[in-house]
């Protein structure tokens, strides 16, 4: 290894740069809110996931320790949402890759 300015060591391969998205997990692992950074993702991620139809006439609100909380804006939907719920919430743990979302609430 060779030393460069200011006595800082160099390298002699070449490190690509990261993809931003991964750098920002990474930083939220080491700052220990890479859990934040998921519920974040699965709420704005909302109507991407669902689709446009439901995204119309829901809301993802918040997470909490799991649970993902849906406002809906009638009560015939919360019902028809409700009987997809494992559907819905089998697409986005998979579209995540794990179990992010345990239960979701629809209110």
């Amino acid at each position: 290894m060779k030393t460069g300015r200011a006595g800082r060591t160099k390298s002699s391969g070449k490190s690509q740069p990261k993809p931003m998205e991964a750098a920002i997990q990474d930083l939220a692992k080491h700052l220990g809110l890479e859990r934040n950074l998921e519920d974040y993702q699965v709420i704005t991620s909302w109507a991407e996931m669902v689709g446009e139809q439901i995204a119309k006439v829901t809301q993802a609100q918040r997470m909490e320790n799991g649970v993902l909380f849906v406002g809906v804006s009638t009560a015939p939907w919360r019902a028809e949402l409700s009987m997809k719920r494992m559907e819905i919430m089998q697409k986005i743990n998979t579209a995540f890759g794990k179990k992010v979302v345990k239960e979701i609430r629809f209110r």
